[in-house]
């Protein structure tokens, strides 16, 4: 049974690297173990960890699923300067999803549902409020 999952990214420097990372994410990191090293639990049992050292090229996508991928499109052009972040979607896939970098070359997606009622129940699945 696998119960958990962690999901690690590299930057050459932790500490722009930290601070990219809450920018996209809105929030500090839940656990600093140690120097070079910051964890954020994005959803119950799954973490990103963000740690100093070689990135591996062409990594990723690590797509993460937001309520409006336009609104997070405009404020990370805006915050932190991504750029390729051009949204995609066809009419067989539930969502719309779109592909940028981190500054070191780490792929990040994001999605957004189509229908909300859909968003709202994996919502509420995860809140433990499953009807």
């Amino acid at each position: 049974m696998i119960y958990e999952m962690t999901v690690q990214v590299r930057v050459t420097d932790m500490q722009k690297g930290q601070k990219w990372y809450e920018t996209l994410l809105n929030r500090t990191p839940d656990f600093i173990p140690h120097e070079g090293f910051a964890e954020w639990e994005l959803i119950p049992g799954c973490w990103l960890q963000v740690a100093e050292g070689t990135p591996t090229p062409n990594s990723g996508p690590i797509r993460l699923g937001v309520e409006d991928i336009s609104r997070e499109r405009e404020r990370l052009s805006s915050l932190l300067g991504t750029k390729y972040f051009d949204i995609h979607e066809r009419e067989e896939v539930p969502v719309k999803w779109a592909t940028f970098q981190d500054p070191w070359g780490n792929g990040i997606g994001m999605f957004e549902y189509h229908s909300k009622t859909e968003m709202q129940a994996r919502i509420q699945s995860l809140l433990g409020n499953e009807k």
